[in-house]
């Protein structure tokens, strides 16, 4: 038997347990959908792996279980990120006036969208330098380097809009002047 059509029986076999179990464990639709679908992708990615006859279906459902504890990892990540953006946003309004939130929206919409995407990837998303190399398959050189570029690049658009940089600390005023 192929790998394929080992691949298609262990599917048509165990879909519909392994969609009862992820639907009982997940809030939605889509998540339920996403679970299965990394679950099969797992098994075919390691179809060599896979053990015999009914402990094949034990398997899946330990892949799925793992699937559904990162689901809720990255879910958890996800919300404690939300918090802290409402918790920074919240203290960053009250204490900036409107016009400096729309110039820092016009500083920031002028960068060019690697720069923007780079921003955002530390900013909204918390990565670090070398986890940006890896989403941006660059090395860790690199990817500091542009980030960094990035920042000058940032804090001087904010600057030329005539925004008070102090507010936003000493590191944004040496970007602005070319500083490292």
């Amino acid at each position: 038997m192929g790998l394929r059509q080992r691949f298609e029986e262990l599917y048509l076999a165990h879909y519909p347990d392994l969609l009862a179990y992820v639907r009982r464990r997940t809030d939605s639709p889509d998540d339920a959908a996403d679970a299965i679908a990394e679950t099969f992708t797992t098994a075919w990615r390691r179809i060599g792996e896979l053990p015999a006859g009914p402990q094949a279906r034990l398997w899946l459902y330990g892949v799925a279980r793992r699937v559904l504890a990162n689901q809720r990892r990255g879910e958890s990540r996800r919300s404690a990120l939300a918090l802290r953006l409402r918790e920074e946003l919240t203290v960053w309004d009250e204490g900036a006036p409107a016009a400096d939130q729309d110039a820092v929206r016009a500083a920031f919409g002028r960068l060019s969208p690697d720069d923007r995407e780079l921003l955002s990837l530390v900013s909204w998303e918390g990565l670090t330098a070398p986890e940006i190399a890896t989403v941006l398959g660059c090395s860790q050189g690199a990817a500091r380097i542009r980030l960094h570029r990035a920042r000058k690049r940032l804090a001087r658009e904010l600057d030329s809009a005539g925004l008070d940089l102090s507010r936003y600390g000493s590191r944004a005023m040496k970007l602005a002047e070319g500083q490292p």
